[in-house]
């Protein structure tokens, strides 16, 4: 469906009065109980989760600071070249695709197709730091160029949402590949992280290797292999002592699990429930992804601006952010999570790991996850590897895909040089 059209954020006065005035009266719970014996530090006891004194300073510079000069802030999201297209997905109808779409100035007609797949609580801007080193690099560089597109995944930012239930992981595959061919981009390779790996996964094995040539996941979310499926990594993983980063990530992965799962449980199983607050409550929504937005990134230093620009993508998407969650809900219902062990790709595979992730167990673990032929570790970043540490992934992809690197020329005429 060639229906390509610009597209420019545009938030009404009316839905920038409506969150003005729920700003206005809303009502934050008690502090939560002090643990910390310093009481300098009492503020940032981040035990409970969100301390109550950091949502309130985020709620007033939200009221008095942020939301009157909310049209800069709309404007510097628009200087991404954003546009939107219908897309048919089987089964379920068509939908508005919303996405960026940065080509390459360096090297127009030979720059490697890339689709960049975020997560949740991601979105499409997770892609604005990383797009310049991707297609924009020096004309003398010697590392190679990218077209990318980021899509706002369906039921995300500007994309309409899906309202029949079955949208699992094969559907957000199916919207993502249709979009890509729309395009022109009949050979293309897939970046993701979060949810966007599992989409890249099967977008691997859907339709590699005749349209999707190589993926790159920062994200290494492997299982622990079998002698009967992985028998050569099983008798690895029995003979490899685990590495000083790999014991930590372990250690992130084991405390993630204990202590960082309650989202998960509730947006897989009753999301309608939780929707009502995300709909109803902007400084419910705050809190709620404010929450991953700390703890999942190592160290990074959210500006209150940064904080919440990332909200209001949620706060003025399309059919609202409580549409978001039932990814969750949907791929858990569908065996998805199995799924993810079970099929397997022969594509080049290429995988960074970061010391904050979520998921950085041993490499062994994460090589069952395909055909791996890059791997990169890094001292410094997170879940959100695009957004935090840009020029690291950078590298690795220019790695991966240069010359010399084991993917390298794996679209026909474009190996980005």
């Amino acid at each position: 469906m060639q229906d390509e059209q610009p597209f420019k954020i545009s938030v009404s006065q009316n839905a920038l009065d409506s969150l003005a005035q729920k700003l206005a009266i809303a009502t934050l719970p008690a502090p939560a109980p002090v643990t910390y014996t310093d009481s300098a530090l009492d503020s940032e006891d981040w035990t409970y989760g969100v301390p109550r004194p950091t949502l309130e300073r985020l709620l007033i510079h939200w009221r008095t600071q942020f939301l009157p000069r909310w049209h800069e802030h709309q404007a510097v999201l628009n200087a991404l070249p954003q546009f939107t297209r219908s897309i048919e997905v089987d089964g379920h109808g068509v939908f508005t695709a919303h996405y960026v779409h940065k080509q390459s100035t360096h090297n127009p007609k030979g720059a490697i197709p890339l689709l960049f797949l975020h997560g949740w609580p991601g979105h499409f801007n997770e892609v604005s730091k990383l797009l310049p080193f991707l297609t924009t690099p020096p004309a003398n560089a010697s590392y190679p160029s990218f077209h990318v597109v980021a899509p706002s995944l369906p039921g995300f930012g500007f994309s309409s949402a899906p309202t029949k239930t079955g949208f699992a992981v094969a559907q957000y595959a199916e919207f993502s590949h249709k979009l890509m061919l729309s395009l022109g981009y009949t050979e293309y390779v897939v970046q993701g992280g979060d949810w966007g790996s599992f989409i890249a996964h099967r977008l691997a094995y859907l339709y590699g290797p005749k349209y999707v040539k190589a993926w790159h996941s920062n994200f290494p979310a492997g299982r622990q292999p079998t002698l009967t499926r992985n028998p050569l990594l099983y008798l690895q993983h029995a003979v490899t002592p685990y590495s000083a980063k790999e014991k930590k990530g372990l250690q992130m992965m084991q405390w993630f699990w204990s202590e960082g799962q309650g989202y998960f449980a509730i947006q897989s199983t009753m999301p309608q429930t939780l929707s009502y607050a995300l709909a109803d409550s902007p400084v419910g929504l705050l809190a709620w992804i404010y929450e991953k937005l700390v703890k999942w990134t190592d160290g990074y230093e959210w500006g209150d601006d940064e904080v919440l620009t990332w909200i209001s993508v949620y706060l003025f998407s399309a059919s609202g952010p409580e549409t978001t969650v039932r990814i969750y809900y949907e791929i858990a219902h569908q065996g998805n999570m199995d799924e993810f062990a079970r099929l397997w790709s022969p594509i080049p595979l290429g995988l960074s790991f970061f010391p904050h992730e979520l998921v950085g167990g041993p490499r062994t673990w994460a090589r069952t996850m395909g055909n791996v032929v890059f791997e990169s570790e890094h001292n410094k970043g997170g879940h959100f590897a695009a957004y935090e540490q840009p020029l690291a992934l950078a590298d690795d992809l220019r790695a991966m895909f240069g010359k010399g690197g084991k993917a390298f020329g794996v679209v026909k005429g474009k190996d980005g040089y």
